[in-house]
């Protein structure tokens, strides 16, 4: 299988695979309305999960890592554009994916031992806080700072610079690299989101279109993939 094929191919599962797992982790864990919510409720609910719950997020997880060899896959495809954007795509869909995995890996890794701890019947108050306050601070560290706000930005300009490479080739037709640009500029605009009255509700602006711009990027990659496959 060509290298134009293979990018096809995870350019149509990718999307595919990360919308399954986020819709299964909003039917059973009411994510990411969820995290609003206390701690100790958040961690009863993902014992509830059990493993199950956990196997979706290590998924879920998974398909942020793939997005690294899609970009690499895209810098080698897209010929005829310019090198230093190829290039500078590729490394920045690297970071997009890097950050991402470090967003999203607290909870198949992290957050089961809290959620162990926060069960134990000796638990102390103290024990309690502590669990409260690591919880809380890995997800505005590692979820907000860096999956989500890293995450975005970088996701957003690494699809304008595929968007400016499938312009500027003749792999893809013109307009779907225009609409690359328009969905990454949205996407950046979304990293944003922790703007505002604090991080609880943030800017609003930010907050409503970023599920609208995960829709629309999705939609666009499948699309790309179509077209390198066709």
């Amino acid at each position: 299988m060509s290298a134009t094929a293979v990018a096809g191919v995870l350019l149509v599962a990718l999307p595919i695979a990360f919308n399954v797992a986020f819709a299964a982790l909003a039917k059973v864990f009411d994510y990411p309305d969820v995290l609003r919510r206390p701690t100790a409720e958040v961690l009863a609910g993902f014992r509830e999960g059990g493993t199950a719950l956990l196997l979706w997020w290590w998924g879920f997880m998974l398909t942020a890592v793939a997005l690294a060899p899609l970009a690499v896959l895209l810098g080698l495809v897209l010929t005829g554009a310019d090198a230093t954007v190829l290039r500078l795509g590729a490394a920045l869909g690297v970071l997009a994916a890097l950050v991402q995995f470090l967003g999203l890996s607290r909870w198949p890794f992290l957050v089961p031992y809290l959620a162990r701890v926060a069960a134990e019947p000796d638990l102390t108050p103290a024990r309690s806080e502590a669990v409260d306050v690591v919880f809380q601070s890995f997800n505005r560290y590692l979820g907000v700072a860096v999956g989500e706000h890293l995450g975005y930005l970088f996701t957003g300009a690494w699809t304008v610079l595929v968007g400016t490479a499938v312009v500027q080739s003749s792999v893809a037709p013109a307009w779907l690299g225009v609409l690359g640009i328009v969905f990454g500029a949205l996407l950046a605009l979304c990293s944003l989101e922790f703007v505002g009255p604090f991080e609880r509700s943030g800017w609003r602006v930010a907050a409503m279109t970023t599920p609208i711009a995960y829709v629309a990027w999705s939609l666009w990659l499948v699309a790309l993939g179509v077209a390198l496959l066709w």
